[in-house]
């Protein structure tokens, strides 16, 4: 039934308004459609950080002791290790400095008297030792003791070299007159004879080779192989005397 000209009239602006409402309500559709299907580009992750080749390296590096010096000697320099008739002239002998980690964890530098052509093994050998944090107490020539007493240095634990003495009990002479030998940390490396006598006279506690002190030294530990593998022998592997301190070159 159609409607008539006064009802089209009264219709009129309902139908404007809800084509005005029809068009806002496409509107917020469209722009509702266009927000979602928009892509926005993913957030890139920051780069990680990498170290320097430099600082990867140093990470859990082992220490590094400060370079080894070498000066010659004279007799008068040597004091009590060497009179005439030694077996090696001071010519033939260097002074060596080292760094060595000492019993307090500590970076120490101490001397070693051994001969020229043992040089360039001696300071591979401590930098080795010192790169393992093997503990050595105290490095000092002989001459500071009391007549160059070998007893008096292995009682306060020296780790020395050059002394010209015989072996105990023999008219030879040791290889440490020679500056072939090393006695490392005496003290609690002592040497024990097959008639139960030991050197120093202090190392009883020592005997026991059990213990675990720092600088004690057993079969087979790094600090050992760090000699017997550059050809020293080790008197801890003797049948008589045990002598666990000595390293020597022949």
């Amino acid at each position: 039934m159609e409607a008539s000209g006064e009802d089209s009239y009264q219709l009129t602006p309902l139908v404007r308004r809800g084509v005005v409402l029809a068009e806002m309500v496409a509107a917020v559709v469209v722009l509702v459609h266009c927000a979602a299907g928009q892509s926005h580009p993913a957030a890139t992750p920051s780069p990680a950080a990498t170290p320097s080749p430099s600082a990867a390296s140093s990470i859990g590096a082992p220490p590094t002791p400060a370079g080894a010096t070498v000066q010659p000697v004279t007799a008068a320099e040597l004091g009590a290790t060497w009179r005439p008739g030694c077996p090696v002239e001071p010519e033939r002998l260097r002074r060596v400095s080292v760094d060595h980690i000492g019993f307090d964890g500590q970076t120490h530098r101490g001397e070693l008297i051994v001969h020229e052509d043992l040089v360039p093994e001696v300071i591979a050998i401590f930098e080795q030792l010192y790169r393992l944090r093997y503990p050595v107490e105290k490095i000092r020539t002989v001459d500071n003791y009391s007549d160059a007493d070998d007893e008096l240095s292995m009682e306060d634990n020296n780790t020395s070299a050059f002394n010209c003495r015989r072996i105990v009990g023999s008219d030879e002479w040791s290889l440490h007159a020679y500056g072939r030998a090393i006695d490392l940390n005496p003290l609690v490396n002592p040497c024990l004879y097959a008639n139960g006598y030991f050197e120093p006279q202090n190392a009883a506690p020592y005997l026991d080779r059990g213990r675990t002190d720092p600088g004690l030294l057993h079969n087979g530990d790094a600090a050992v192989h760090v000699f017997t593998d550059r050809g020293w022998r080790w008197g801890g592997e003797w049948a008589a005397p045990l002598d666990y301190q000595h390293f020597e070159r022949p």
